[in-house]
């Protein structure tokens, strides 16, 4: 038992602390990995919107100079006819044509006249920068070709065949199809004077 004053008690007590270095706050070791394979997949974006950049520029220039072989193909083929015409002649519109005047937005029109016989071309761009929805080999440009005459307006028949301008691996080429007989070939010279004599 302590009497007397009270008596003061002075405790030592020792506290160990550490200062070493937080933890950083943020992703799991899982989670860094999955943002480091994000981040390399967004920057491969930049090479793979690059070649679709270079493809979209390659399809529209073989676009235009596609819409300039077809149009040399009736031009060479109207002005051919007209040197052994007499008495008559053919008209061909545009007669004039360069690539700025190709439309990648609308339908582009040619069209032959022979005193009310017509021979109209139109075609356009697929939507897509390739396509085989119409067509079994791959193709840029799809149009048709219609023939008629006052006789075959006034009966409502028009002769129809579609156009592509296909890109298979070895060549490019405008190619005709029918397809009611499912025939196809090269639109080129021998086809348009077939077509010609069905309208006269």
């Amino acid at each position: 038992m302590i009497s007397g004053p009270a008596a003061h008690i002075l405790v030592t007590v020792k506290a160990k602390w550490s200062f070493g270095a937080a933890a950083e706050p943020g992703l799991s070791q899982s989670g860094s990995e999955r943002l480091k394979k994000l981040a390399r997949s967004l920057d491969a974006l930049a090479g793979k919107d690059e070649t679709i950049l270079q493809k979209t520029r390659e399809i529209g220039s073989l676009r235009q100079h596609a819409a300039l072989e077809l149009h040399r193909t009736c031009r060479d083929f109207v002005r051919q006819l007209n040197t052994l015409l007499s008495k008559i002649e053919l008209e061909f519109h545009p007669e004039e044509y360069i690539v700025e005047n190709f439309r990648d937005d609308g339908i582009n029109i040619f069209q032959i006249n022979a005193r009310g016989r017509i021979l109209q071309i139109t075609f356009e761009a697929t939507p897509e920068l390739v396509s085989t929805e119409d067509f079994r080999v791959p193709y840029i440009l799809v149009g048709a070709i219609r023939c008629f005459n006052q006789q075959l307006l006034e009966k409502v028949l028009i002769e129809e065949q579609m156009l592509f301008y296909t890109i298979e691996r070895r060549r490019k080429l405008w190619r005709f199809f029918d397809a009611r007989t499912y025939r196809s070939g090269p639109f080129d010279a021998e086809y348009l004077t077939g077509l010609m004599e069905q309208l006269v």
